[in-house]
């Protein structure tokens, strides 16, 4: 069998492993496994993206992404539809989809079930013609999403501190949605498209939300005050979103979103300025992906 290992040296930075000691750390579990693969490092966004599509070129049977979310949508995005299989080794700051798929989260026991795990088929989201794998979305956690990509990364306290602030001070906008014969204008705080449960860190915005159902879990927040929006805030880590007061949720196949004006949309967290008009549908079951059997 063959395989490529991508590791991104930036992610988890707060980790005791150097770049080096997990590029030894891949070779040594290729080695134990008796598996023929490449291991190689990015230098930089999109890098990811281009080496899956080399090694996919090169029909390998397993591709390994080794980082965060965003580094696994990179890797995912050319991976699906295409054959190989993909294993994930979890080392962002939030690992939403790891945790939802029960990933281990120790590197030597994850590389082995990235390699050599069961396959299980998980669904694949498609916002505004790009493919998602966790959540994706319109509205505040967008703006979130923009904000952090721009400071390049920060600390736990100041993630809390500055999602605080942004929160008391942005301004929902208006939203129209279409779901099979069903039209609505909402004015929305958030407009999350789920193919999972959390945002990543235990953050729950879908809680019914299951990554190989066929479906996708719309949660539309409603427009609420700065003073609600911090009472609500503990709903996410409680898993009691879907119990907040005017909140819309829908399982849904297919999705149109339309404003009056360009929309700031975000797919596992990385940012993008679509049209007026988003279309969002799922790929039922299109990503084999490795883990533990379930």
């Amino acid at each position: 069998m063959q395989v490529g290992i991508i590791i991104n040296p930036i992610a988890g930075t707060n980790t005791h492993r150097t770049v080096d000691a997990r590029v030894e750390l891949a070779r040594t579990v290729l080695s134990n496994k008796g598996i023929e693969g490449q291991v190689i490092v990015t230098d930089g966004p999109g890098h990811a993206r281009s080496i899956a599509r080399e090694l996919v070129e090169r029909g390998v049977e397993t591709v390994v992404a080794w980082g965060g979310d965003g580094t696994f949508n990179e890797v995912a995005s050319q991976v699906a539809f295409s054959g190989p299989a993909i294993g994930l080794v979890p080392a962002g700051s939030g690992n939403g989809l790891a945790r939802e798929l029960l990933v281990d989260w120790e590197p030597f026991r994850a590389l082995e079930i990235a390699l050599c795990g069961d396959i299980q088929w998980i669904d694949i989201g498609e916002f505004g013609g790009r493919l998602f794998f966790n959540v994706a979305g319109v509205g505040f956690d967008a703006h979130m999403a923009t904000v952090f990509n721009a400071k390049n990364g920060c600390g736990s306290f100041q993630y809390f501190m500055t999602t605080l602030r942004e929160l008391a001070i942005y301004k929902p906008k208006s939203y129209t949605l279409k779901s099979d014969q069903t039209i609505v204008t909402k004015r929305a705080l958030v407009i999350a498209v789920a193919n999972t449960r959390q945002y990543g860190n235990r953050a729950i915005i879908a809680p019914m939300a299951q990554p190989d159902d066929g479906f996708l879990e719309l949660v539309v927040l409603p427009a609420l005050s700065p003073l609600s929006r911090f009472w609500h805030v503990p709903r996410l880590f409680t898993g009691s979103v879907h119990r907040l007061h005017d909140v819309w949720l829908r399982s849904l196949r297919t999705l149109e979103i339309s404003a009056d004006c360009p929309l700031s949309f975000h797919v596992d967290g990385e940012c993008f300025i679509g049209l007026r008009h988003l279309s969002v549908k799922v790929h039922p079951r299109a990503l084999p992906i490795r883990t533990l059997k379930r």
